[in-house]
């Protein structure tokens, strides 16, 4: 489907809109809640499980290898397939000698280990179906296929054209859900607040705090987690660049529907990338914040 091609708000591998009889996001039955509820236990024993290892000469407890989630999939989520979407920005240093950092192109920080981490986790705790990780340019008309897409670090780095503002704000009012990653402080929040009034200059950025559903659908969250980056957690802190405080930020559409997760003074992408890491066991809590955020997040997109 291209960008001029029918809506963009079905929750798997198309986008069109949900079969007629099909549970709508509002609709939450006893059978729901028993789904998640039971996918949440298995999803924190995953989590949080011991498994010793010897690092430098100690026993440390690490989480388990991921695991398949037993029984037949649950009917409700049979037609939703979601795959990790990396986005291929533009970015304010394109072009200039100053492109490229140690780590690459801005847009692939954490690639490829956080997508492929995250998309094992989604394989084993859920039973959406879920394809392999891509990367596609945010000129690419095959944007509109996929209902979810990342950026990461969109603060520091992000600079939209005219034209990339018009596809991101015809894909976002379509249906589709766009999670930024890994911008931290104030200087940061100036350049991502600018690249977004360029998508929708009218509409407000406000603040995602429980109760809203998002912290609830799959995991139960009581506050909004701040995952430090792996150098802020060696320096012994969890915030970088002045950003002390984490904040989940959105921007609504009409009928009150998330359609941007700014996941700001936070480094998530790390939390996932680092997740198998044996040298830093003291981390693992860290992965663990930032996969139940992500899942949350995610599954919230899916079905709603």
């Amino acid at each position: 489907m291209t960008g001029g091609q029918g809506p963009v708000n079905e929750r798997g591998s198309g986008m069109s809109d949900r079969e007629p009889g099909a549970p709508t996001p509002s609709g939450r039955s006893a059978r729901t809640a028993l789904f998640v509820v039971a996918l949440s236990i298995a999803a924190a024993a995953l989590l949080a499980g011991p498994r010793a290892k010897a690092i430098a000469g100690q026993e440390q407890a690490l989480p388990p290898e991921p695991k398949m989630v037993t029984g037949p999939p649950d009917p409700r989520f049979a037609d939703i397939e979601w795959r990790f979407v990396r986005v291929k920005y533009h970015y304010r240093t394109e072009g200039s000698r100053f492109s490229f950092s140690d780590f690459g192109e801005p847009w692939f920080i954490d690639a490829p280990a956080a997508d492929q981490n995250l998309t094992r986790r989604m394989r084993s705790l859920t039973s959406v179906r879920v394809a392999d990780p891509v990367i596609v340019p945010i000129e690419d008309p095959n944007l509109f296929l996929y209902p979810w897409i990342y950026f990461v670090e969109a603060g520091q780095n992000l600079s939209l054209t005219d034209k990339d503002a018009s596809t991101l704000r015809e894909y976002l009012l379509r249906g589709g859900t766009m999670t930024t990653d890994d911008s931290h402080g104030p200087y940061e929040w100036d350049n991502l607040e600018r690249q977004l009034r360029k998508v929708f200059p009218d509409r407000p950025i406000v603040e995602l705090t429980p109760p809203h559903p998002v912290f609830t659908c799959f995991y139960a969250l009581e506050k909004y987690p701040q995952v430090p980056g792996l150098g802020s957690f060696l320096a012994g802190r969890t915030w970088e660049k002045g950003g002390v405080e984490p904040h989940l930020r959105t921007i609504f559409d009409d009928n009150g529907r998330p359609m941007v997760f700014i996941n700001f003074n936070t480094d998530m992408g790390d939390g996932v990338e680092w997740s198998n890491s044996t040298e830093y066991p003291g981390y693992v809590k860290h992965s663990a914040d930032a996969y139940r955020m992500y899942i949350n997040e995610i599954m919230y997109a899916l079905t709603h």
